[in-house]
């Protein structure tokens, strides 16, 4: 056996970089990119207040509410159903919970009171998809029309202001430093990253999502999951309901306004198939990210409303072009 036989497999043997690369999802990777991409445009364009630590915190703050929406959003469309009516359930829970009767009771009632009407909200949504076998599409859009209707109905159209002060300074406070909002977008978080990841739940909702009449003869009751995703939803609406009225100190009927488009954008972009069957919940935290950045970066340059909405089209282009374009099967983070 001669030297240049010894040499051929060595050769052949992939470099360290290209089995990292290998292994690199490229839609999540891509996604870094763009993320760090907008970062650099906002500190080269307001390197005065772009990289400040109240900056970063308000970057984070209004990315907490939506990016818990997204997270149960994530479940829904992973199993193969979807969710419009998300915004108006967030505008329902903030109203609910910020009325005069509920506030007399304390900030106990006032979080019980969102967690139930949204669970609730959600619950219905699933058993009218799962059980009356409505179309999600229809069932949710009645669900929204409904639910804004009825927050109108309860506020009059007019802001609830919060009086209760245990309410503010249970969750305006900050923790270690941190504002307790961005702990708690980060706990629903972790916990939907673990549900989805780690346990049975997480694989029965890909597998209905992946092939609902195979998951069936498998043995998951269809139905009852499904039920039970919906609700999971509106029990993440009901979250974002009291951060939305933590950081603005009321309640309204517009609270939540277009929250199911950008949880939607922010799902799709991060790799969760709208045909269901596999999710990424990191993708969902950058796709809710780079959305939050973007609004930011637009923000602090004065730049119009309509230009921001263009931008953020074309970044959902882009992001499903790349879906597409991407052959290999990713792995599900």
């Amino acid at each position: 056996m001669n030297e240049q036989t010894l040499a051929a497999p060595a050769a052949a043997r992939p470099s360290r970089l290209s089995r990292w690369w290998a292994r690199a999802d490229i839609r999540l990777t891509a996604l870094v990119v763009v993320l760090i991409g907008l970062c650099v445009v906002g500190y080269a364009t307001r390197p005065d207040a772009f990289l400040t630590e109240a900056n970063i915190s308000t970057v984070l703050r209004l990315a907490a509410a939506i990016g818990v929406v997204s997270v149960g959003m994530t479940f829904v469309i992973s199993a193969g159903g979807i969710d419009l009516s998300v915004g108006s359930i967030v505008a329902l829970c903030s109203v609910w919970m910020t009325t005069w009767a509920t506030q007399s009771y304390g900030v106990v009632v006032m979080v019980l009171c969102a967690l139930l009407v949204g669970t609730g909200c959600g619950l219905v949504n699933g058993l009218l998809v799962a059980y009356g076998r409505v179309v999600p599409f229809i069932a949710t859009l009645a669900m929204m029309a409904s639910a804004r209707g009825l927050a109108e109905r309860i506020s009059g159209r007019q802001t609830q202001v919060v009086d209760d002060r245990a309410f503010g300074a249970v969750f305006q406070a900050d923790l270690l430093g941190v504002p307790v909002l961005i702990w708690i977008f980060a706990a629903v978080f972790i916990g939907g990253w673990i549900l989805l990841n780690r346990t049975t739940f997480g694989r029965r909702t890909l597998a209905v999502g992946g092939n609902a009449e195979a998951a069936r003869l498998a043995g998951i009751d269809v139905r009852r999951h499904t039920a039970l995703v919906y609700a999971l939803a509106g029990f993440c609406c009901a979250i974002a309901a009291i951060m939305v009225v933590a950081r603005t100190t009321s309640g309204a009927s517009t609270n939540g306004l277009y929250y199911e488009l950008d949880a939607i954008a922010a799902v799709v972009i991060g790799g969760t198939l709208l045909t269901g069957g596999r999710g990424s919940m990191t993708g969902t935290l950058l796709g809710v990210l780079i959305f939050t950045t973007l609004s930011n970066v637009f923000t602090l340059n004065n730049l119009e409303t309509d230009i921001q909405n263009i931008a953020k089209g074309a970044i959902i282009v882009l992001a499903v072009l790349l879906q597409a374009r991407t052959r290999r099967r990713t792995p599900v983070h």
